[in-house]
């Protein structure tokens, strides 16, 4: 049996549940959302993040497509209030865009920036901040989002070591994470390379989520909508 770790949205765990009755994201496994602009990508890892959090499992959340007050706000606009969670300090995060577009003006021991087209600094953030939030919790959740943001301002094949070298290492800590794609922003060679290195693969198009690939099920797909409460079946 593959012990899975609940998605917090509730068809998409029902529609994952195996033979053996465990459903959502396996647990200590990487996965990749993808799929085209505005389809719920960010959105699937908000309602991933705010359920860890509530059921006690801490969060690394690498955000590179906007700034922690951004974050807030979006996820607010969701019912997903983070401020407890950060006031608790079990949710990291580690801001790549506020330095750029507004200055940071947050900085704590859990709220730490880095530059967009710096990745060795974000890997080094990345290891701090794996090492503080599974000190206390071995059982922990990690989200970059997105991908597709690096992989504009950086050198390609560079940005695939980086994420190949932050999935290994939210993994070998015991942290299961998500990394976010949107889809034919880069080129075929590098969508094939992404979607390698993970383990399960889940397609959003705006109608149907489709899981493409996951460890334990097969093939499987539902039609979903946006609402203000999330995404739902």
């Amino acid at each position: 049996m593959i012990p899975c770790i609940e998605s917090g949205i509730p068809e998409f765990d029902e529609l994952t549940r195996s033979n053996s009755g465990t459903g959502g994201i396996p647990e200590n496994s990487s996965t990749l959302i993808y799929g085209p602009s505005k389809t719920g990508k960010s959105i699937f890892n908000y309602q991933f993040t705010y359920h860890g959090l509530s059921h006690d499992e801490p969060c690394l959340y690498i955000t590179t497509d906007q700034g922690l007050k951004q974050l807030e706000g979006n996820m607010f606009d969701f019912q997903i209030p983070i401020e407890k969670y950060i006031a608790e300090k079990t949710l990291y995060v580690i801001d790549t865009t506020s330095n750029i577009s507004e200055g940071m003006k947050t900085k704590t021991e859990t709220i730490v920036s880095s530059h967009i087209n710096n990745p060795t600094d974000i890997m080094v953030k990345v290891g701090s901040g794996v090492k503080y939030i599974c000190k206390n919790n071995p059982r922990f959740r990690s989200v970059l989002d997105s991908t597709t943001t690096l992989l504009a301002y950086n050198d390609n094949m560079l940005i695939l070591r980086v994420l190949k070298a932050y999935l290994m290492r939210v993994n070998e800590a015991g942290g299961t994470p998500i990394i976010t794609y949107t889809e034919n922003t880069a080129d075929t060679m590098v969508e094939t390379m992404l979607k390698s290195m993970v383990d399960n693969i889940i397609k959003l198009d705006g109608k149907t989520l489709t899981v493409e690939a996951m460890k334990g099920i097969g093939k499987r797909s539902s039609q979903y909508q946006i609402t203000t409460h999330g995404i739902i079946f």
